[in-house]
Protein backbone atom coordinates (compact mmCIF):
# COMPACT_ATOMS: atom_id res chain seq x y z
CA UNK A 1 0.00 0.00 0.00
CA UNK A 2 1.28 3.47 -0.86
CA UNK A 3 0.24 7.04 -0.15
CA UNK A 4 -1.07 9.31 -2.86
CA UNK A 5 -0.24 12.94 -2.05
CA UNK A 6 -1.26 15.58 -4.53
CA UNK A 7 -2.81 18.95 -5.25
CA UNK A 8 -4.56 20.35 -8.31
CA UNK A 9 -4.66 23.78 -9.90
CA UNK A 10 -7.28 25.12 -12.29
CA UNK A 11 -5.72 26.00 -15.64
CA UNK A 12 -6.77 28.91 -17.81
CA UNK A 13 -3.91 28.34 -20.29
CA UNK A 14 -2.90 24.64 -20.47
CA UNK A 15 -0.46 25.30 -23.32
CA UNK A 16 1.50 27.87 -21.34
CA UNK A 17 1.62 25.53 -18.34
CA UNK A 18 2.93 22.74 -20.55
CA UNK A 19 5.66 25.00 -21.92
CA UNK A 20 6.72 25.96 -18.39
CA UNK A 21 6.90 22.33 -17.26
CA UNK A 22 9.14 21.50 -20.21
CA UNK A 23 11.31 24.57 -19.60
CA UNK A 24 11.93 23.33 -16.04
CA UNK A 25 13.08 19.95 -17.35
CA UNK A 26 9.82 18.01 -17.31
CA UNK A 27 9.77 14.92 -19.54
CA UNK A 28 6.48 13.88 -21.11
CA UNK A 29 5.39 10.25 -20.93
CA UNK A 30 2.72 10.91 -23.55
CA UNK A 31 -0.95 11.87 -23.68
CA UNK A 32 -3.68 9.26 -23.31
CA UNK A 33 -7.46 9.11 -23.21
CA UNK A 34 -8.87 7.53 -20.05
CA UNK A 35 -12.13 5.77 -19.35
CA UNK A 36 -12.74 5.35 -15.62
CA UNK A 37 -15.53 3.41 -13.94
CA UNK A 38 -16.09 3.85 -10.21
CA UNK A 39 -17.90 1.04 -8.40
CA UNK A 40 -19.88 0.77 -5.19
CA UNK A 41 -22.12 -1.72 -3.44
CA UNK A 42 -25.88 -1.44 -3.09
CA UNK A 43 -25.61 0.50 0.17
CA UNK A 44 -23.04 2.93 -1.30
CA UNK A 45 -20.67 2.17 1.54
CA UNK A 46 -17.56 3.17 -0.38
CA UNK A 47 -18.95 6.62 -1.12
CA UNK A 48 -20.02 6.97 2.51
CA UNK A 49 -16.46 6.25 3.66
CA UNK A 50 -14.97 8.55 0.98
CA UNK A 51 -13.27 5.55 -0.63
CA UNK A 52 -12.97 4.83 -4.35
CA UNK A 53 -12.88 1.52 -6.22
CA UNK A 54 -11.95 2.34 -9.81
CA UNK A 55 -11.29 0.47 -13.04
CA UNK A 56 -9.29 2.57 -15.52
CA UNK A 57 -8.45 1.95 -19.16
CA UNK A 58 -5.93 3.97 -21.16
CA UNK A 59 -2.93 2.22 -22.73
CA UNK A 60 -3.22 -0.37 -19.98
CA UNK A 61 -5.94 -1.43 -17.53
CA UNK A 62 -5.60 -0.72 -13.81
CA UNK A 63 -7.72 -1.52 -10.78
CA UNK A 64 -7.34 0.98 -7.95
CA UNK A 65 -8.68 1.27 -4.42
CA UNK A 66 -8.27 4.54 -2.51
CA UNK A 67 -9.25 5.25 1.08
CA UNK A 68 -8.72 8.23 3.39
CA UNK A 69 -6.24 8.19 6.23
CA UNK A 70 -7.57 7.92 9.78
CA UNK A 71 -7.60 11.09 11.84
CA UNK A 72 -7.69 14.70 10.80
CA UNK A 73 -7.45 15.27 7.03
CA UNK A 74 -4.32 16.86 5.60
CA UNK A 75 -5.17 20.42 4.60
CA UNK A 76 -1.95 20.99 2.64
CA UNK A 77 -2.30 18.22 0.04
CA UNK A 78 -4.88 15.54 -0.68
CA UNK A 79 -3.60 12.35 0.94
CA UNK A 80 -5.11 8.92 0.33
CA UNK A 81 -4.05 5.34 0.87
CA UNK A 82 -3.77 3.70 -2.53
CA UNK A 83 -3.69 0.12 -3.76
CA UNK A 84 -3.26 -0.34 -7.50
CA UNK A 85 -2.56 -3.22 -9.84
CA UNK A 86 -2.65 -3.80 -13.57
CA UNK A 87 -5.08 -6.32 -15.06
CA UNK A 88 -5.15 -7.75 -18.55
CA UNK A 89 -8.84 -7.56 -19.44
CA UNK A 90 -11.08 -4.55 -18.76
CA UNK A 91 -14.38 -6.31 -19.52
CA UNK A 92 -13.56 -9.42 -17.49
CA UNK A 93 -12.52 -7.32 -14.48
CA UNK A 94 -15.81 -5.43 -14.77
CA UNK A 95 -17.66 -8.77 -14.71
CA UNK A 96 -15.70 -9.93 -11.67
CA UNK A 97 -16.51 -6.77 -9.73
CA UNK A 98 -20.18 -7.12 -10.63
CA UNK A 99 -20.19 -10.79 -9.64
CA UNK A 100 -18.88 -10.03 -6.14
CA UNK A 101 -21.49 -7.39 -5.41
CA UNK A 102 -20.23 -4.15 -6.91
CA UNK A 103 -21.90 -2.15 -9.67
CA UNK A 104 -20.80 0.83 -11.76
CA UNK A 105 -21.72 3.99 -9.87
CA UNK A 106 -20.16 6.66 -12.08
CA UNK A 107 -18.09 6.95 -15.26
CA UNK A 108 -15.64 9.72 -15.97
CA UNK A 109 -13.39 10.47 -18.92
CA UNK A 110 -10.32 12.61 -19.37
CA UNK A 111 -7.32 13.30 -21.53
CA UNK A 112 -4.09 13.19 -19.51
CA UNK A 113 -0.51 14.05 -20.37
CA UNK A 114 1.92 12.93 -17.68
CA UNK A 115 5.34 14.47 -17.01
CA UNK A 116 8.14 13.51 -14.65
CA UNK A 117 10.11 16.33 -13.04
CA UNK A 118 12.61 15.90 -10.21
CA UNK A 119 10.96 12.63 -9.20
CA UNK A 120 7.48 14.16 -9.08
CA UNK A 121 4.58 13.35 -11.39
CA UNK A 122 2.78 16.23 -13.06
CA UNK A 123 -0.41 15.63 -15.03
CA UNK A 124 -2.12 17.98 -17.45
CA UNK A 125 -5.72 16.85 -17.28
CA UNK A 126 -8.40 17.89 -19.76
CA UNK A 127 -11.68 17.04 -18.07
CA UNK A 128 -15.03 17.47 -19.82
CA UNK A 129 -15.68 20.47 -17.57
CA UNK A 130 -12.24 22.12 -17.63
CA UNK A 131 -8.45 21.88 -17.45
CA UNK A 132 -6.26 21.14 -14.45
CA UNK A 133 -2.67 20.55 -13.42
CA UNK A 134 -2.19 17.79 -10.87
CA UNK A 135 1.12 17.52 -8.98
CA UNK A 136 1.85 14.31 -7.09
CA UNK A 137 4.84 14.09 -4.75
CA UNK A 138 5.72 14.85 -1.12
CA UNK A 139 3.82 17.83 0.33
CA UNK A 140 6.99 19.94 0.37
CA UNK A 141 7.78 19.19 -3.26
CA UNK A 142 4.19 19.72 -4.39
CA UNK A 143 4.39 23.18 -2.83
CA UNK A 144 7.81 24.04 -4.27
CA UNK A 145 6.92 22.85 -7.78
CA UNK A 146 3.66 24.75 -7.76
CA UNK A 147 5.60 27.90 -6.90
CA UNK A 148 8.15 27.20 -9.65
CA UNK A 149 5.27 26.89 -12.10
CA UNK A 150 3.81 30.21 -11.01
CA UNK A 151 0.84 29.01 -8.96
CA UNK A 152 -0.17 30.57 -5.66
CA UNK A 153 -0.37 27.90 -2.97
CA UNK A 154 -3.71 29.11 -1.65
CA UNK A 155 -5.20 28.45 -5.10
CA UNK A 156 -4.65 24.68 -4.86
CA UNK A 157 -7.64 22.33 -5.11
CA UNK A 158 -7.80 19.25 -2.89
CA UNK A 159 -11.14 17.85 -4.07
CA UNK A 160 -11.10 14.95 -6.51
CA UNK A 161 -12.72 15.22 -9.93
CA UNK A 162 -15.89 13.46 -8.79
CA UNK A 163 -16.36 15.95 -5.96
CA UNK A 164 -15.64 18.89 -8.29
CA UNK A 165 -18.26 17.60 -10.72
CA UNK A 166 -20.77 17.07 -7.89
CA UNK A 167 -20.46 20.76 -7.01
CA UNK A 168 -20.83 21.85 -10.63
CA UNK A 169 -23.75 19.45 -11.19
CA UNK A 170 -25.62 20.83 -8.18
CA UNK A 171 -25.06 24.45 -9.17
CA UNK A 172 -25.88 23.92 -12.84
CA UNK A 173 -28.79 21.54 -12.27
CA UNK A 174 -27.49 18.79 -14.55
CA UNK A 175 -29.59 15.64 -14.74
CA UNK A 176 -26.68 13.38 -15.74
CA UNK A 177 -24.12 11.79 -13.43
CA UNK A 178 -21.45 10.44 -15.81
CA UNK A 179 -18.61 12.85 -16.62
CA UNK A 180 -18.20 12.28 -20.34
CA UNK A 181 -17.20 14.59 -23.18
CA UNK A 182 -20.45 13.75 -24.95
CA UNK A 183 -22.48 15.11 -22.02
CA UNK A 184 -20.50 18.35 -21.89
CA UNK A 185 -20.20 18.91 -25.65
CA UNK A 186 -23.09 21.41 -25.84
CA UNK A 187 -22.19 23.05 -22.51
CA UNK A 188 -19.79 25.85 -21.58
CA UNK A 189 -18.51 25.72 -18.00
CA UNK A 190 -16.66 28.70 -16.53
CA UNK A 191 -14.46 27.08 -13.89
CA UNK A 192 -13.28 30.47 -12.65
CA UNK A 193 -16.68 31.10 -11.08
CA UNK A 194 -16.27 27.91 -9.04
CA UNK A 195 -12.68 28.62 -7.99
CA UNK A 196 -13.61 30.28 -4.66
CA UNK A 197 -15.61 27.18 -3.73
CA UNK A 198 -12.83 24.76 -4.70
CA UNK A 199 -9.61 26.42 -3.60
CA UNK A 200 -8.09 25.24 -0.33
CA UNK A 201 -6.63 28.59 0.74
CA UNK A 202 -9.25 29.07 3.42
CA UNK A 203 -7.86 25.95 5.14
CA UNK A 204 -4.37 27.40 5.51
CA UNK A 205 -3.21 28.43 8.96
CA UNK A 206 -2.29 32.11 9.35
CA UNK A 207 1.37 33.08 8.90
Amino acid sequence: MSLEQEAKFILTDPGACRDTIISLGGVSRGRVFETNICYDDRKRRLAASQSILRLRRDKIVRLTFKSPLAGEPDTQVKTMRELETTVTDFDTMDQILTAIGFAPAQIYEKWRETFTLDGAELCLDAMPFGNFLEIESSPAQVKSLSAALGFRWEKRVLANYLAIFALIRKKEGFDFTDITFAHFKPLAIDLEQYAPLLEAGSCDPPD
